[in-house]
């Protein structure tokens, strides 16, 4: 997304470079040429749309010729308009870059953790042409998220600090098989996220996207993959068919509730026994008590715009609103699974009927139920949201919550204080006109 990370610009073919009087192979060389000159940038991503398809350009089949000739890795990937929600352009992206990650050596598919196995496999080399053992101590190490300095594995096993400390270590250690987590977020909360796995003894092996191209994720039939955002199933049915990683389903890191259930679920699959987790949620809840007193037993009407709509509907039950229906432009509830059945359990434990789902819905009818039920808020897309606000009813961009940052414990407030700000809007301007909420209702419509 475009407030995520890395960084990137955008650079369009004009309407002559894909007429039929251009060659567009030579149009497209020149424009990446271009890009090289400017920007340099660590990867070039081709995004086809309709219009590429009907003029039959193979961008495929141009890409890797290309990509040869220029020195920059080429990502082709199709967003041809018939998805269902603008956020599924990051997962057509990552689709296509998973494709790129390279792939795990053998020795790891084997099943070589065990460090006294590794070591014997050193021990046993008689020729100086084979790998040394600390060689294949390193990267024993990087398969299993331990210790990714060469300069500590680089030390001979008969001198002090060698071999028999990297045991000591290990023993001390909990191995687990690789973690790569998949979805685009801001450095400040990958980090967050990865230091709340790494608090359980779980390391994280690598992200899809990596800050650079580089650094991309090796994957393999024992690579373990789990996503952080509900909009991304194309991209965990490429990593699970194509590169025959093993997906985590677990209910997704968006406020405290679905953080926690987050990471006990990876612990779960790493037979790890999370620790104080409970607890952390509980610190979490108290300090947003500020924003629970404004929500506690308000309504609220998810329209469907950006496939984030089971998940921040879970957390709002669970804040004390009531959902009366979720519309969702699509839902692959395989990938979804885990977060539907949080969501039911979320309503049994507070007691409170289970909201709604309506997928791709009829806006007109939406419309109809809402000015039937009149919630206290809606969140909706631009679209809907002035002619509502004309018809008396609070609004919120669901756009807003693609942008911000809401994954984690630490930023449920940002959720919360999305939500409480039309809110408090109105009760602001309430109290300054000294009206009353019959009255406001009546004088904005």
């Amino acid at each position: 997304m475009i407030f995520a990370e890395p960084r990137y610009a955008m650079a369009e073919l004009e309407e002559s470079d894909i007429s039929a009087q251009l060659n567009d192979y030579k149009e497209l060389k020149r424009l990446c040429l271009q890009i090289k000159q400017d920007r340099n940038p660590s990867v070039i991503v081709w995004i086809g749309t309709c219009t590429t398809e009907i003029i039959k350009m193979d961008l495929e089949g141009m890409a890797p010729i290309l990509e040869t000739e220029i020195g920059i890795p080429i990502v082709v990937a199709r967003a041809n308009g018939l998805d269902y929600a603008f956020t599924q352009g990051e997962d057509t992206v990552l689709a296509s870059m998973a494709q790129r990650c390279p792939e795990r050596p053998k020795l790891f598919n084997e099943g070589l953790r065990d460090l006294d196995k590794v070591s014997q496999i050193g021990l046993n080399q008689k020729t100086s042409k084979e790998k040394p053992l600390h060689s294949i101590i390193e990267l024993r190490h990087n398969v299993a998220g331990g210790l990714r300095d060469s300069n500590q594995l680089n030390t001979p096993k008969n001198e002090k600090g060698g071999l028999g400390e990297l045991k000591e270590q290990n023993k001390n250690k909990q191995v687990h098989p690789p973690l790569v987590l998949f979805g685009s977020l801001p450095s400040t909360v990958a980090s967050q996220l990865t230091l709340e796995l790494r608090r359980q003894g779980i390391e994280v092996y690598g992200w899809l996207p990596s800050q650079r191209y580089v650094d991309l994720p090796s994957l393999g039939e024992d690579v373990y993959v789990c996503g952080i955002n509900p909009f991304l199933s194309r991209t965990a049915t490429t990593l699970m068919r194509r590169r025959k990683c093993k997906l985590i389903g677990a209910p997704f890191p968006i406020g405290p509730d679905g953080t926690r259930a987050w990471v006990e679920k990876i612990c779960s699959v790493f037979d790890i026994v999370p620790i104080g987790l409970e607890e952390r949620e509980t610190k979490i809840w108290e300090s947003l008590e500020d924003y629970l007193k404004l929500i506690r037993g308000k309504s609220v009407f998810f329209m469907g715009d950006n496939l984030l709509e089971i998940s921040l509907a879970r957390f709002l039950i669970n804040c004390g609103m009531i959902v009366y229906e979720v519309g969702i432009p699509y839902m692959d509830k395989r990938f979804q699974a885990a977060e539907l059945a949080l969501l039911e359990k979320t309503c049994i434990l507070k007691n409170t009927p289970m909201p709604r789902i309506v997928e791709k819905p009829d806006n007109y009818y939406q419309i109809q139920r809402i000015r039937e039920l009149q919630p206290d808020l809606a969140i909706t897309g631009m679209a809907h949201a002035n002619p509502l606000e004309a018809r008396g009813i609070t609004t919120k961009w669901s756009v807003e919550f693609t942008f911000a940052q809401i994954h984690g414990f630490a930023n449920a407030r940002e959720i919360l204080e999305l939500v409480t700000r039309p809110l408090r809007r109105n009760q602001n301007l309430e109290l300054g006109m000294g009206i009353s909420s019959s009255s406001w209702g009546k004088l904005v419509k």
